[in-house]
């Protein structure tokens, strides 16, 4: 790829009038994500589980960006009355939301479980997504509005949907536990793409992956790994800004369509700029979707409108 062809910041198009919702935007890719939108025009709300870390978030990219547009909403994707709350307030507030990026998620914790007894990284990586999603759709029913959900290349490493054990009562690997969150997030996006396609409706679902990229989701790593990670992190990850590039060329690329799914286009798919990149084949399992879907349903008791 040519240094014309590679998609950069630069690349994104003017967002004014443009409202996006990104969640877990006060560090990391999203909110490295959230200060792109907000640079270029969109009115951006950082749904964020700590407010004041919110708040600091927002006067950084006001401090970047004079006229920007952001505000905060506090979210925390591991309790659904907080989900619940967080969309009634944004539909509230938005007629219409053009962009939701579903960017937050836990990596690798010891085993918790969420506010309503799911395990903590499938209940806030996967079912805190969905059910935001579903209780949001009707005001992201508009032209030109899309919904990115950030997956990880672990989709790909011990990942499978453990229908018989989907919190990990029996047995807990955090790895696993990961990938199966991870997952759940392609799966999660290509039936909601297909559905939206069945229906006519103008948005598009879309997902990304941010590589290796250099930020606080690593923070639960075990001890016994960390000094490796610390050896090997620098040669094959990229900083925020760059792992963001996936996110911001699925919510904003004219050319992107729905169902596809953005990542490095390095080595491994671990750093780079954004390109267009295969996920797993169990990703692709239509069985799989629709099961898992009818699954969060029951579970989060949202159910998504036509």
């Amino acid at each position: 790829m040519n240094s014309h062809d590679r998609w950069t910041m630069t690349r994104v198009p003017d967002q004014t009038g443009r409202v996006a919702v990104v969640t877990g935007s006060n560090t990391g890719i999203g909110y490295q994500a959230a200060a792109a939108l907000a640079d270029h025009g969109a009115h951006v709300v950082l749904a964020v589980r700590n407010l004041d870390k919110g708040k600091d978030a927002v006067a950084r990219i006001l401090a970047a960006s004079r006229s920007a547009d952001v505000t905060v909403q506090r979210l925390d994707l591991s309790s659904l009355d907080s989900v619940r709350d967080a969309a009634e307030a944004l539909s509230s507030a938005y007629p219409r939301i053009d962009l939701l990026i579903n960017n937050a998620g836990v990596m690798y914790t010891p085993k918790q479980t969420t506010a309503d007894g799911f395990e903590l990284q499938f209940g806030t990586n996967h079912l805190g997504h969905f059910a935001l999603t579903g209780l949001l759709l009707d005001r992201i029913f508009v032209d030109g509005a899309r919904v990115v959900t950030v997956s990880s290349n672990a989709h790909r490493f011990m990942a499978a949907i453990h229908f018989d054990d989907l919190q990990w009562e029996r047995r807990y690997n955090r790895f696993a536990a990961y990938g199966q969150a991870k997952l759940a997030n392609l799966l999660f996006t290509y039936e909601l793409q297909r559905r939206l396609a069945e229906h006519s409706r103008p948005t598009i679902a879309v997902a990304a992956h941010p590589g290796a990229s250099n930020t606080e989701l690593t923070r639960n790593l075990p001890a016994i790994v960390r000094p490796a990670e610390r050896l090997i992190a620098p040669l094959i990850s990229q900083s925020p800004e760059m792992g963001a590039l996936p996110t911001l060329r699925a919510a904003t690329d004219p050319t992107v369509a729905g169902g596809q799914y953005y990542g490095p286009d390095g080595f491994g798919q671990q750093r780079g700029h954004p390109t267009l990149v295969d996920s797993s084949k169990q990703s692709h399992n239509a069985e799989l979707q629709h099961r898992l879907w009818q699954v969060s349903e029951e579970l989060t008791g949202v159910s998504f409108p036509a």
